[in-house]
């Protein structure tokens, strides 16, 4: 959801909300957010999940076709280092040449591989982390007030956007990046609700 702020003061300039309404679009966010989990959890984990899953399957497939091409190169820089490895014993290459080429190709391989592996257990773990984040907003049903503990506790990034006059009127948005989950549709769930 982008929250936004309107006004007519002109006080604000170029990128800068003032701290207290900030904080009151933020905390309406978040409001919105924990009624909604704690009303219509089931729906929420369905929408969530589908929104995960498909954003966790493309970036799983792209991590796994990168994986599988740095594996197939590092197979392939085994059996070239072979044929180094015979050029420096024949002498035709160095034996500086020879301890580089093999160190610094294999080395940046490797850790490429060890990334991308790393990224796609992320990728796997969304569902868990949908769960976490369920549990999280659990605790905050009763909040009346925004606090830091539950901001540093569920929100992860809040972006503020540049503002917008061509309607005449300043509109300038923001977004939420929750932690474990990224981005919720509050919008569109709500409409769903209302449907």
């Amino acid at each position: 959801m982008c929250a936004n702020y309107r006004s007519n003061t002109g006080s604000c300039s170029a990128h800068f909300i003032r701290a207290v309404v900030l904080e009151e679009l933020v905390w309406m966010h978040m409001r919105t957010v924990i009624s909604y989990v704690s009303r219509y959890e089931d729906h929420f984990r369905a929408v969530m999940e589908q929104k995960l899953r498909l954003s966790s399957e493309a970036a799983i497939r792209g991590h796994k076709k990168r994986l599988a091409q740095a594996e197939k190169r590092l197979g392939e820089l085994d059996r070239l280092f072979i044929r180094i490895y015979e050029d420096n014993v024949a002498g035709r290459i160095t034996d500086e040449k020879f301890s580089m080429m093999s160190k610094t190709y294999e080395a940046q391989l490797k850790e490429e591989i060890q990334t991308l592996q790393q990224e796609i257990e992320v990728q796997e773990r969304q569902i868990e982390n949908l769960e976490q984040f369920i549990q999280r907003v659990r605790k905050y049903e009763d909040l009346d007030e925004l606090t830091p503990y539950a901001l540093r506790e569920l929100v992860k990034a809040i972006y503020i956007e540049a503002p917008d006059k061509s309607s005449g009127k300043r509109y300038q948005g923001i977004r939420i990046s929750y932690d474990l989950v990224g981005f919720i549709p509050v919008e569109e769930l709500l409409k769903q609700e209302t449907a």
